[in-house]
């Protein structure tokens, strides 16, 4: 993919775990991915591979001084939105109601981050590009397809991602797919908006990235093997079939196998 990615699209992933080679290892093994611990300047960030194109980023969590934290957050994936200006983001975010985890933050020439959370609490990233766009490869057996928003208010969420960056949410016209809300950027779905109704009790507001696999039941049973559990075993949906996983270290992600070859990004 050449360009940036258009404001609003998510355009990066990445993974935060104890073990950090050890998620790297079981992804490898799972996508195909390609990676290695990063070099000391970086906080040992590694940026994984797969066609010789950035698809993630997993890195160790640690404090900002380089401590081990205690107690060891959770493993999580962490969604990233484009933005044209990472300030600018994080002040109408704070003024619709959200909070700052992560300040503004320069990545040496790769560009420009920073972590927050939506009035619901769900947790998310921002990313002003600089020499790094994001993903190279997304819509491909392997690499990530879709980002999903799960939430106690969609309501609250719509607004508050529309009033931020030029999000617009749609309700779903997909068949079987009554309450979703799609995520538009330029008339183009980027992104999916549901109830948390659906999940377990007690489960947060979250971003979950889906993964597109040539086989789903194949992909769940390689996780399961790896050491991975299923959160919810394959099964058949309006667009594809698909299953919900978690690696070894808990961290939580979907896989997809569209019934049909989705539309392919117009990132600039």
């Amino acid at each position: 993919m050449n360009g940036s990615y258009r404001p609003g699209t998510p355009c990066w992933i990445d993974l935060m775990v104890p073990d950090q080679q050890a998620a790297l290892d079981f992804y490898s093994g799972l996508f195909g991915w390609s990676g290695e611990v990063g070099p000391p300047e970086t906080g040992g960030y590694s940026v994984c591979l797969y066609k010789e194109q950035p698809v993630a980023g997993i890195m160790k969590a640690m404090n900002p001084d380089g401590s081990t934290p205690d107690p060891m957050p959770p493993a999580v994936w962490t969604t990233y939105l484009a933005v044209h200006d990472v300030h600018e983001v994080v002040r109408a975010g704070t003024a619709a109601g959200g909070s700052t985890i992560m300040d503004p933050t320069e990545v040496m020439d790769l560009g420009r981050m920073a972590v927050l959370a939506d009035p619901t609490g769900a947790v998310y990233g921002i990313w002003q590009a600089g020499t790094f766009p994001g993903a190279g490869i997304v819509n491909e057996d392997n690499t990530l397809t879709w980002n999903e928003l799960a939430t106690t208010d969609p309501q609250q969420a719509a607004r508050y991602y529309s009033t931020i960056l030029p999000i617009t949410p749609a309700s779903s016209e997909m068949p079987g797919a009554e309450g979703y809300t799609e995520l538009k950027v330029n008339g183009r779905a980027v992104g999916g908006l549901m109830s948390l109704d659906q999940h377990p009790k007690g489960t947060p507001p979250h971003w979950l990235p889906y993964f597109r696999v040539a086989d789903a039941d194949a992909t769940q049973a390689a996780c399961e093997k790896a050491g991975g559990s299923v959160m919810a075993p394959a099964f058949d949906m309006p667009v594809g079939r698909m299953a919900v996983l978690a690696d070894p270290q808990g961290a939580v992600f979907a896989v997809i196998k569209p019934n049909e070859a989705p539309e392919q990004p117009d990132p600039m």
